[in-house]
């Protein structure tokens, strides 16, 4: 295993293993479209409407272990000071914002003929939307900020202040009464949907997992990439101001 803390190793250790990630994640998606489509029997209750939770609740779970991601990364910029900590947060945010926007959309859609509206200010709906906005605020904090140490900090923190979301997302529907079913996979007692229905779930789930990883490495090398950019870039800034004086009296007649 490269030491992965190292840029110039963890580059080489992403143009190997991108492949099988971009790969893998399309063949999963490729069977788990077909699993929900084609195999997965309808809804007892909700018909083919319920088939939307094979996009919802993957994308719901990578919501929130995006933000789980980010919050580590986060601990590696302010504690550890890992090198890659803070490129693999920023690269993690919009990701994880297109999750929970995927996670808001299709719930809406399947709100709509079970609740008979696109939205109510539910406990879980709001704490996801929540999310969202905390993830937007980082991708503009990011930008909004010219020195790339005080950007660095700044996000870390607020991305642990927001952590505190993620439980009350995942338990808003048993601390409170809401419109959004309990948990039916990760749950004490097992899980509580059929076989049938679960399996295609679970492998919609890693592909969505494995689509992440993919896009996640994609991101992390083309930050590295952008701030080696930006500093050869202000390294030949610095040295051509300095010679500037130099060649300004040469010209001289």
């Amino acid at each position: 295993m490269p030491n992965l803390a190292n840029p110039t190793a963890f580059l080489a250790f992403v143009r190997r293993v991108l492949p099988w990630l971009g790969a893998a994640a399309a063949a999963c998606f490729a069977l788990g479209l077909w699993l929900a489509l084609f195999v997965a029997p309808p809804d007892y209750q909700q018909g083919q409407t319920a088939k939307i939770m094979y996009l919802h609740v993957p994308a719901a779970w990578m919501a929130m272990f995006v933000y789980a991601v980010m919050a580590a990364s986060a601990l590696g910029t302010l504690v550890w000071r890992h090198p890659l900590a803070d490129a693999a947060q920023k690269a993690a945010a919009p990701l994880g914002a297109g999750f929970t926007f995927i996670c808001l959309v299709t719930g809406s859609l399947w709100g709509k003929p079970m609740w008979g509206t696109y939205w109510v200010w539910d406990a879980r709906l709001t704490s996801v939307l929540v999310l969202f906005i905390l993830y937007l605020g980082l991708i503009a904090l990011w930008r909004a900020m010219d020195e790339p140490g005080r950007a660095a900090r700044a996000a870390a923190i607020l991305t642990l202040v927001g952590a505190v979301n993620i439980p009350i997302i995942k338990f808003s529907v048993d601390w409170w009464n809401t419109l959004h079913q309990p948990a039916s996979v990760f749950r004490l007692g097992g899980p509580a949907i059929a076989p049938s229905l679960l399996w295609p779930l679970i492998v919609m789930a890693v592909a969505f997992m494995l689509l992440f990883a993919a896009l996640h490495l994609m991101a992390i090398r083309n930050e590295i990439l952008r701030r080696r950019v930006a500093r050869l870039t202000m390294v030949a800034a610095t040295r051509r101001d300095a010679l500037a004086p130099a060649l300004a009296a040469e010209a001289r007649p």
